[in-house]
């Protein structure tokens, strides 16, 4: 408990002086001061998806019959939801905090460990959120652009907020370390199925643009708005999922 509370403390320090140093409220144009640094990691990153992360979307995709990949997405996605209860509580969201709630206790009872999804039958799909869009919610704005080794994509906002989930998480703070691995290796095999599964949009930003970084920058930005909620800003274009099916 009193790790969880040193969690918490740090919690709000780290938004306390992000909402200090936001930066501009959302434009048309990206508020990118970093775009240097930002370019060779996102140049770093390509490298790493031609050499690693595409391959091994596909040997996953290939190799695994698809219900032990709905069932890894599954067990990973299960896994977030305390994370996501925590989050919407601390945005007022009640509804969302008890569906999700609901859901991770029956998919991890009836669903073995949330392998499968019976939650979906009585309609309580996943509220998914963040530490994130909780800043969102309380008025921090997104700061500048970011491109973060192997993470990808974010705004300060976001990077700040993933440190927060990682740290808060009640399952990451309860499990043993072998589960913990297993967990890991979940949430890994997940990511590996979504790059499988978006393959021809994500090929497409990254290897068939004439620009990558500034169309990686676009969609992300765009996405992540279009979640929040948010409006496009005066001057820009409609919000576009790239993962939208």
């Amino acid at each position: 408990m009193q790790d969880c509370g040193k969690h918490w403390a740090l919690a709000g320090i780290v938004s306390a002086s992000l909402a200090a140093c936001a930066g501009p409220a959302p434009t048309s144009e990206p508020y990118d001061p970093l775009e240097d640094t930002n370019r060779s990691i996102h140049a770093f990153n390509k490298g790493l998806d031609t050499v690693v992360a595409r391959p091994a979307s596909k040997a996953y995709g290939a190799i695994l019959p698809q219900p032990v990949k709905t069932g890894v997405a599954n067990f990973a996605s299960n896994l977030e939801l305390p994370g996501n209860v925590v989050n919407g509580v601390l945005q007022g969201d009640v509804e969302g905090a008890g569906k999700n709630t609901l859901r991770f206790i029956m998919n991890s009872t009836f669903g073995v460990a949330g392998i499968f999804d019976p939650a979906r039958e009585f309609d309580l799909p996943q509220e998914k959120t963040d530490f994130g869009e909780t800043l969102y919610v309380w008025g921090v704005g997104e700061g500048a652009y970011l491109e973060l080794p192997v993470l990808g994509p974010r705004t300060t906002r976001d990077a700040v907020g993933d440190v927060v989930d990682i740290f808060t998480n009640p399952v990451s703070n309860v499990l043993p370390t072998t589960e913990g691995y297993y967990a890991t290796a979940a949430g890994v095999g997940s990511k590996l199925g979504d790059r499988d599964r978006y393959s021809q949009t994500i090929d497409s930003v990254l290897y068939d643009s004439a620009d990558s970084y500034s169309q990686s920058r676009l969609l992300y930005l765009q996405n992540r708005r279009f979640d929040l909620g948010q409006q496009p800003a005066e001057g820009e274009d409609d919000f576009i999922d790239p993962y939208a099916e």
